[in-house]
């Protein structure tokens, strides 16, 4: 697998990347680690740990239990819970690190392990190289130093954690859903009864596909990454709007009445006019990456909100509001992050606060979302380049100013070297889409001639 830790945590196909044998060691190295650093001074340390409902899962959890346990670690299992739930739970149950095991909207034969500091936050990079580092070491022979007797940690089940987690969402609605006809695509996964129960405790009438997780059908052929079967059930159902999760729920898409998509992007120009109007969209800005839409940010100018871009990444989003204080971000797959109330993307809470939005203006969800334009948007991966060049060759810097120059400012060029293949992406936005292929496709040539 490489170096373990990615950008969302140790992911891999489940029993052949990721094992019995890894997550337990990850997990005992996790707790050495965080003791050296002197998370659990002065107390007995406690973990939340959760899963979504991959059949790998079941023996993937009894491993880290297994894990933090034995090196003395108290274990609340919180069952099958959104990896927002599990952020939170730790957070507000004072634990000491929390641990989530899902491969998000990764096909089923994939899992993965998130861990959590205190405060349900994500660990600090050089926290997670140390991980790995100690894992490695112990995995290839060095003795652990194990706790006996009354040292070794205790397990209990904490099945308040839904309820727990459900009252947080109402806790914070602007308003009540009622009158709303809701669709909920839970992708058979996480939030399949966390959702559902939180839209209609909120006052929604609520119907739900993709609700019957069976370990195997997580993310098959329903949620955020297949909006058909939603959208024909938005149509049926006359709802107001549809709701997809993916796996873990920690993001959202959605449907309008129309059965139009609304993205990541809509959804935050919603959101931002919505926190604007309450005072809560502090120093009047969002966070996006630097491949939202370019209507997203014209229609953030045009409305007087200032969007810091970042690089791609809901990471790199959260860093950014963390380090200056802002209150929104997310990026278009419709991972959002509203910091007041989460320390992650959370797509029950995107859902719930969209939905809000809708029943206290009592504007349809397609009105909301028309604040902005998607501009056509046109993406090309070139392979078998030198990536690395992208920055310095010359003759591409001329392509891409005279693609820029013809575009104007209803257009825009972005040119990303990949991360983990050797190609290069050239995204193209303008307001023709023929246009927008015929730059795009211009530019491809030229990133084959100049670094092929």
């Amino acid at each position: 697998m490489g170096r373990l830790f990615g950008t969302d945590g140790v992911r891999g196909v489940a029993n052949a990347d990721l094992t019995a044998e890894m997550a337990l060691g990850l997990s005992v190295a996790a707790a050495h680690v965080l003791a050296e650093a002197g998370t659990f001074e002065g107390h007995r340390p406690t973990a939340v740990v959760g899963r979504d409902p991959r059949a790998s899962g079941e023996f993937l959890e009894a491993a880290v239990v297994a894990g933090l346990a034995s090196a003395g670690v108290d274990v609340l299992r919180v069952g099958v819970l959104p990896t927002p739930a599990v952020a939170y739970l730790t957070g507000s149950l004072g634990a000491d690190l929390g641990v989530m095991l899902s491969a998000s909207h990764n096909a089923m034969p994939d899992n993965g392990i998130k861990f959590f500091a205190r405060g349900g936050h994500k660990l600090a990079d050089e926290l997670e190289d140390r991980i790995e580092s100690v894992y490695e070491e112990h995995r290839t022979g060095a003795p652990w130093d194990r706790p006996t007797g009354a040292g070794v940690g205790r397990v209990r089940e904490y099945d308040e954690g839904f309820d727990r987690y459900v009252e947080h969402l109402l806790g914070v609605l602007p308003n009540r859903l009622d009158g709303l006809k809701v669709v909920l695509d839970e992708a058979h996964g996480a939030a399949a009864r966390v959702s559902p129960e939180a839209f209609q405790r909120a006052g929604a009438e609520v119907v739900t596909i993709g609700a019957e997780p069976d370990g195997l059908n997580i993310n098959d052929g329903c949620g955020s990454t297949h909006l058909d079967k939603i959208k024909a059930a938005v149509a049926e159902h006359g709802a107001d709007l549809g709701i997809a999760h993916d796996g873990d729920a920690d993001r959202c898409l959605a449907v309008d009445h129309t059965g139009a998509e609304v993205d990541g992007d809509q959804i935050l120009a919603v959101l931002a006019l919505a926190m604007r109007e309450r005072s809560a969209l502090r120093s009047e800005t969002v966070v996006a990456t630097v491949m939202s839409n370019l209507g997203f940010k014209l229609a953030m100018e045009r409305e007087g909100i200032r969007l810091v871009q970042t690089a791609v990444g809901d990471r790199y989003v959260l860093e950014e509001m963390k380090e200056h204080g802002f209150a929104l971000g997310g990026e278009q797959s419709g991972h959002v992050i509203i910091l007041d109330h989460a320390t992650t993307g959370d797509g029950t809470l995107t859902g719930l606060m969209l939905a809000a939005r809708v029943a206290g203006t009592g504007r349809s969800l397609r009105e909301l979302a028309s604040v902005m334009e998607r501009l056509p948007q046109v993406l090309i991966n070139v392979p078998d380049v030198d990536r690395s060049r992208v920055g310095t060759s010359s003759e591409l810097a001329s392509a891409v100013a005279d693609a820029e120059r013809e575009l104007g400012a209803t257009g825009r060029v972005l040119l990303r070297p990949s991360g983990t293949e050797p190609l290069v992406r050239v995204m193209v936005e303008a307001a023709d889409i023929e246009q927008a292929r015929s730059v795009a496709g211009r530019l491809a040539d030229v990133v084959k001639s100049a670094l092929g």
